[in-house]
């Protein structure tokens, strides 16, 4: 409308004209404002109710058209007031039965209502609620109270059953707050109870409670309610639906029970299957000095020792919410004494014929004094240095020592229940958890081994746990007690002992080392190789046919004895060559050695190597070097006469051949070397001869240092002291024996200037010490450099020429002479051998 135009104003004389027109229209006119008070209502309006204007208009529609209040009248009325936009719907009066059409149009600050009574129904767009079949349903078939409400508690609808309890009619309660219908308003407690109800549902919430509700006189009944809020597609709520439960024979049962219950001298108290406690018997309600109220919910929890509740309380709801029995020890007030008890508390659920979980029903046992005795002992298990811990009778973890909490790292509470498992090496938890649920199912002692890992250090170790039960008169288990023991070092050695068993099994088995056990002379075991080596049997070895002592053959008894004795002082033997005498007479070459067995020190065992193989090539060696020796030396012989008379016919022309001296110092070296050769093949044959002869050690010495003083001016060679002795020996030998040690001397001190020679004397022997400052030999292979061939495998030595028949040749013959050899060095710092030399020898 343009602002220029004047606002028309209603006369009094069109108003009269306008309420004709609304008198005369066909069916009931009703306008409500925006709090939904009747503002007018036709003539056909106020007959339908049979009221007068005056009970109308002003009052609220709900309550002033009770035959005309639905659900789905309601749902439209929102509709309309919410999208201010005309709506209809049509629906069945809950009062007359009748179907009523209803046209709504929105109005400035109201809604025009107009209602037509049909015969049928017609298909509409919108004609009921979505609900309003599964409403017809609940509302006449179930035996329960059911009704549909306004978020403000208005009675919008509701089923016969409460109607008939109270004997009203439908529309004496329809429209009416809910609150204050017959049911609720004898009680003022129960009628508080709905309002807080109502008021909790209008803001979303579904809310459950028990009450108690008086219908009419002489009539109570114990309701289970329940307020569920209707949202509508903007998740507004839209209406609230009331459903209750008539649970009177339930509670007269109940009441019945708390009577018994109350008459047990033991503290006994019930909860509903949500896990609200809604009973506590007398001897409870003694102890604790509170009402059956105060402790109702979660109001037990007052009389609770602090630092129990929340351990407590999630134990409770874990059971709640699993149905799985409860049980906790806590500690309860005493309402006179205000001391704390310790107490059991056990619940268990009844379920009726279909499982589902009427009650619990639980007692709560002083077991103050047990605790205190437990206390006890966990003090004397602290002072423990051992892991000591104690399981509930179920299995579950109750208490681990300070040990336990040292070693791991971890908490009194991390360790209860199964927290323990924590601590245990992925492996073994498996294993070991299956062991200790059997030891539980059966009541028997547990024991296992298993790892435990270090808190701090991260690593495992060994443990053998053991648990026993322990049981009260009867039998029942009250408590498991365990330990745990470290037996990483058992268990190390064990696995040790195991793989030493590996490979003894190895050993004993091997087809190339013969093995046998000896008790003083006679061999008391012996594997298959040795037997077969011998030519012994099995049965041979059980009759006690075989002697060691009888199957060593005269020239090895000396040193088959010595090694003996070594094996009594050392407890082992420095393996050694010898032979068997085998079962067949034949004789075997063997390496031999041995070892005392500690666990039985009157035995010791023996490892044979077969030294045929060896002993035959040495022998073609030996063969080979005595044949090439001999075979090289005359031609040598003749090269070497021939060159010297060549040098001597050269001189006497006068005519210098500086190549002919050099060939004439290769000759004398080639010869040496081939004499070496010849000498080791003597020995190994045991042919090198001695002449015995005295022999001044003093000019011999002297002589053969300036021989070699001449001959390497490189070196300056130092002699010093005497022996002013004669010896009986072979002067040719003993001549080589210290030519050899200065050479080698000289060689392998090519960075030195001197070579020093000491001499000394006892009555017994003479010493001579030949000192270099060179390379020297490594500790491990000072024993080794006397063997036949050997070299030190060094590059710096191994660069200096030699076959490794100098030492070999010079120890044999200074063993020929009844002397002995040894050498001390250091590397890099160089090496001293020293010769002691008998002055007297046994004929």
């Amino acid at each position: 409308m343009s602002n220029s135009k004047q606002t028309e104003r209603a006369t009094p004389g069109s108003c009269e004209t306008l309420l004709h027109i609304l008198e005369a229209l066909p069916g009931a006119l009703f306008v409500i404002d925006g709090t939904e008070k009747i503002v007018y209502a036709n003539a056909s309006a106020q007959a339908m109710p049979g009221a007068t204007p005056e009970a109308l208009v002003g009052n609220s529609f709900w309550r002033g058209a009770p035959h005309l209040v639905n659900t789905t009248l309601y749902q439209a009325v929102r509709k309309a007031r919410q999208t201010q936009e005309p709506t209809e719907v049509e629906y069945i009066s809950p009062v007359t039965q009748n179907w009523l059409h209803v046209q709504l149009v929105p109005t400035a600050g109201g809604l025009v209502l107009h209602f037509h009574e049909k015969r049928a129904l017609t298909r509409r767009q919108e004609t009921s609620s979505p609900d309003e079949h599964l409403a017809a349903d609940v509302l006449e078939n179930m035996y329960v109270g059911v009704g549909f409400l306004t978020p403000e508690g208005i009675l919008l609808d509701i089923n016969e059953a409460p109607l008939a309890d109270a004997q009203v009619r439908r529309e004496e309660v329809i429209g009416q707050p809910f609150a204050q219908t017959p049911w609720w308003t004898f009680y003022p407690a129960s009628q508080d109870q709905l309002r807080a109800a109502i008021t909790r549902a209008s803001r979303g919430e579904t809310v459950r409670f028990e009450t108690l509700v008086h219908p009419r006189e002489g009539m109570d009944l114990h309701l289970e309610a329940t307020i569920t809020p209707h949202r509508d597609v903007d998740h507004h709520v839209e209406y609230l639906v009331y459903v209750g439960t008539d649970i009177t024979a339930r509670k007269r049962a109940e009441g019945e029970i708390r009577a018994l219950i109350d008459a047990i001298p033991q503290l006994v108290w019930t909860g509903r299957p949500d896990g609200y406690v809604d009973f506590y018997n007398q001897r409870w309600r003694d102890y604790t000095g509170l009402s059956t109220e105060e402790v109702e919910g979660e109001g037990w929890m007052q009389c609770t020792y602090p630092e129990d509740r929340q351990r407590v309380l999630e134990t409770w709801q874990r059971a709640v919410q699993t149905g799985r029995p409860y049980e906790a020890e806590q500690r309860l007030r005493h309402g006179t004494t205000g001391e704390y008890r310790w107490f059991l508390m056990q619940a268990t659920p009844y379920t009726d014929a279909q499982g589902t979980i009427l009650k619990y029903v639980g007692t709560c046992t002083d077991i103050h004094d047990k605790k205190q005795a437990e206390d006890e002992i966990r003090v004397l298990a602290n002072a423990i240095p051992q892991i000591v811990w104690m399981m509930r009778p179920d299995g579950s973890c109750e208490y681990c020592n300070q040990r336990w909490r040292d070693y791991t790292n971890m908490t009194s509470e991390q360790s209860q229940g199964d927290g323990w498992l924590q601590a245990i090496h992925p492996d073994d938890q498996q294993r070991v958890l299956e062991r200790w649920q059997r030891a539980v199912q059966t009541g028997r002692p547990y024991e296992a081994e298993q790892r435990l890992r270090h808190g701090t250090t991260r690593e495992y170790r060994w443990f053998l746990v053991r648990g026993v039960p322990h049981r009260d008169d009867q039998g029942t288990i009250l408590k498991w007690f365990g330990t745990a023991t470290d037996i990483e070092e058992q268990k190390l050695t064990e696995e040790a002992l195991r793989q030493s068993q590996e490979r003894a099994s190895v050993l004993m088995n091997s087809n190339i080392i013969g093995i046998f056990v000896d008790e003083g002379d006679r061999i008391v075991a012996a594997n298959d190789t040795f037997l077969r080596m011998t030519g012994y049997t099995q049965e041979d070895l059980r009759e006690g046919r075989m002697n060691w002592l009888h199957m060593t053959p005269p020239d090895y008894l000396d040193r088959t004895l010595e090694a003996h004795q070594e094996l009594a002082s050392k407890q082992s033997i420095t393996p050694y060559e010898k032979e068997y005498v085998c079962k067949d007479g034949s004789r075997l070459p063997v390496l031999v050695g041995g070892v005392i067995l500690q666990h039985h020190p009157s035995q010791a065992i023996g490892f044979v190597l077969d030294n045929t193989a060896r002993k035959e090539l040495e022998q073609r060696k030996d063969d080979f070097i005595s044949m090439a020796s001999h075979e090289l030396r005359n031609p040598l012989a003749t090269l070497k006469l021939q060159t010297i008379l060549l040098h001597r016919q050269l001189a006497r022309q006068g005519t210098l051949a500086p190549a002919l001296s050099s060939m004439q110092t290769q000759i004398n070296t080639l010869t040496r070397l081939v004499e070496d050769l010849l000498d080791v093949s003597k020995i190994q044959a045991g042919r090198l001869g001695y002449v015995q002869e005295t022999v001044d050690l003093d000019a011999l010495l002297r002589e053969i240092v300036d021989t070699m003083q001449q001959t390497h001016p490189s070196h300056r060679i130092l002699m010093r002291g005497a022996v002013q002795t004669n010896l009986l020996g072979d002067r040719d030998r003993l001549e080589q024996v210290f030519t050899n040690l200065i050479s080698n001397a000289i060689k392998y001190s090519p960075g030195a200037e001197t070579v020093e020679m000491d001499l000394s004397t006892s009555p017994e022997s003479a010493t001579i010490r030949v000192r270099d400052h060179g390379l020297g030999i490594p500790r491990e292979l000072r024993d080794k450099i006397f063997d036949r061939f050997y070299r030190v495998t060094d590059p710096k030595q191994m660069a200096i020429p030699g076959l490794g028949m100098g030492l070999y040749i010079v120890s044999e013959i200074i063993k020929g002479h009844g002397g002995t050899i040894t050498v001390d060095s250091d590397v890099g710092k160089g090496s001293t051998f020293t010769v002691t030399l008998p002055l007297k020898r046994d004929a």
